[in-house]
């Protein structure tokens, strides 16, 4: 069985998505499904987050596809200190794509190198800005999760990448679906934070509107230590939350 490929995007930076997508992927991998993470942001902060440490020059990285197609997308590999858990980490050097750069490059070579094939779960985690890495993403995920902090800079910056999902899945992806939207920093008791649930809610559907994250200084501590929050504090509320998080999302593969 192919891996299900999971986009966590969002349009605004500071939004935990590589928060998520580290610990949500080690979730998984704690699981025992063979877990893959893709680090297309520039910022590599996916790898500091797994306990690979920062991008050091020389590393094989996704960027380093995009400027040399012929490469094995496997040799981009890294192994990671979590079991299950592997990396293809990003450039912290990379400045950017032409705009014809080949944005359905990444899809492809997930699919013809047969890497689907290796891992049960792959987990995107993209950059905030409309360029051709995030284009990339969607064009290859089967799914996005859009993590956000309720506010109304993010409410916009949802409603943005809601318009680039509607021309991704029309020209690039007809299968892309919506897989949630996820409230990070989450306190249901501040007014805000509902009113911006509840116009998302009915924009969205009530459905798609994930249970989220709770404020947790445990999940920036885990990141200073190079460790998912399970392995940094199993129980803390972040910990528990992505557990719920990874319960949530199993039942939209069902």
């Amino acid at each position: 069985m192919s891996a299900r490929i999971i986009a966590i995007a969002n349009r605004k930076g500071g939004t935990g998505k590589t928060t998520t997508a580290v610990n949500l992927a080690a979730e998984w991998a704690r699981r025992g499904k063979r877990t893959l993470i893709i680090d297309l942001d520039s910022q590599g902060h996916a790898a500091i987050g797994v306990g690979c440490g920062e991008y050091e020059k020389g590393w094989p990285t996704i960027h380093g596809l995009f400027r040399n197609p012929e490469l094995d997308l496997r040799s981009l590999i890294h192994k990671t200190p979590v079991p299950n858990l592997f990396l293809i980490p990003a450039d912290c050097d990379f400045d950017g794509l032409e705009n014809n750069q080949d944005v359905s490059l990444l899809r492809r070579k997930l699919k013809a190198e047969t890497v689907q094939e290796e891992y049960q779960m792959i987990v995107l985690d993209t950059p905030p800005t409309q360029d051709n890495m995030l284009v990339s993403a969607l064009a290859a995920a089967d799914g996005v999760l859009v993590p956000f902090i309720p506010h109304h800079l993010t409410e916009v910056g949802v409603r943005q990448l809601a318009k680039l999902f509607y021309r991704v899945a029309t020209t690039h992806n007809a299968d892309l679906k919506l897989v949630g939207l996820l409230p990070i920093m989450l306190d249901r008791r501040i007014n805000q934070h509902q009113q911006v649930l509840e116009r998302l809610s009915k924009r969205f559907g009530t459905q798609r509107m994930l249970r989220g994250v709770r404020s947790n200084i445990r999940l920036a501590e885990a990141f200073a230590h190079g460790k998912p929050v399970s392995d940094y504090a199993a129980r803390c509320p972040g910990a528990l939350d992505y557990y719920l998080l990874a319960n949530e999302l199993e039942t939209f593969w069902q």
